[in-house]
C-alpha cells in the first residue's frame, strides 16, 4: 500500500471517508492504466490462462531461438534465456507444473531441465500426442487445465487439444493463426517469460511476486 493510503478505514456499513473515496479513484486509475498497457489478445487470453495448472513447452524455437550449434566433435549445444528460466521458477512457485515435449534429444536440455526442476521431460518424442496422453494419465488433469507453446507444424497436434494454445512471435504462419495467443517476443528471447507472466497475472499472482522481489 502506498504512503497516501488511508490509515484508518471506515467501519463496515459506514459511509467511506473522503480519503477512502480518493484512494478508490487512484486504485481504479492504476488498474485502468495497467489494462490499457496490454493488448486485446492478452486480455482475451486471461480467462483461459486462469485455469492453467500445467504448462507444456516445445524446445527449439520456443525455449531457444531455433538455431542448432554443433561442435567439431558433433555435439549439439543450445542457448537458453535466463528470463524464461526465472519465469518458469515463479510459475512453479505459484503451483503450476512445467513440462517439455520435444522431438529432438539433447544433453544440454537435460541439464537445463535439472536446473529448472522440470516435472515432465519427454525428449525424442516423434509423436508428441503419445507423450501428452501419458502426462494427462499421470497428472489426472483435464485439457482445459493445460497450456502448450509451440512454433511449428509438429506442435499443432497438441495446440488444438489444450485449453490455452500459445505461439512465439517467430512461429510459422499456420501455427500463429490457430492459437489463442501469440507472444510479442520470439522463442529464446523471452517468449516463455511472457507466457509465464500471462498465467501469473490471470491467476492473481503477478503483483505478489513483483512485490516479493521489490521488498528484498
Amino acid at each position: 500500500m502506498d504512503n497516501e493510503s488511508c490509515s484508518s478505514p471506515s467501519q463496515p456499513g459506514a459511509y467511506p471517508s473522503d480519503c477512502e473515496v480518493l484512494e478508490g479513484y487512484r486504485r481504479r486509475s492504476r488498474e485502468k492504466a495497467e489494462n490499457e498497457g496490454r493488448s486485446q489478445a492478452w486480455q482475451a487470453a486471461l480467462p483461459k490462462a486462469k485455469m492453467v495448472r500445467l504448462l507444456l513447452l516445445d524446445v527449439d524455437g520456443v525455449l531457444t531461438d531455433g538455431n542448432l550449434i554443433y561442435s567439431h566433435e558433433g555435439k549439439e549445444s543450445k542457448a537458453f534465456n535466463t528470463q524464461d528460466g526465472f519465469g518458469l521458477r515463479m510459475l512453479q512457485d505459484a503451483g503450476v507444473e512445467v513440462g517439455i515435449i520435444t522431438a529432438r534429444s539433447s544433453e544440454a536440455l537435460i541439464r537445463r531441465s535439472e536446473d529448472l526442476k522440470i516435472t515432465h521431460l519427454y525428449q525424442g518424442a516423434k509423436n508428441k500426442l503419445d507423450a501428452y496422453k501419458e502426462i494427462i494419465k499421470k497428472t489426472g488433469l483435464k485439457p482445459f487445465e493445460i497450456a502448450y507453446m509451440g512454433d511449428d507444424w509438429l506442435d499443432m497436434v497438441l495446440l488444438k487439444r489444450v485449453g490455452l494454445a500459445v505461439a512465439p512471435a517467430n512461429a510459422v504462419k499456420e501455427v500463429r493463426e490457430m492459437v489463442h495467443y501469440t507472444s510479442e517476443q520470439s522463442g529464446g528471447h523471452g517468449a516463455v517469460r511472457e507466457l509465464c507472466d500471462l498465467i501469473l497475472e490471470a491467476q492473481g499472482r503477478h503483483k505478489e511476486f513483483f512485490q516479493l522481489y521489490m521488498n528484498r
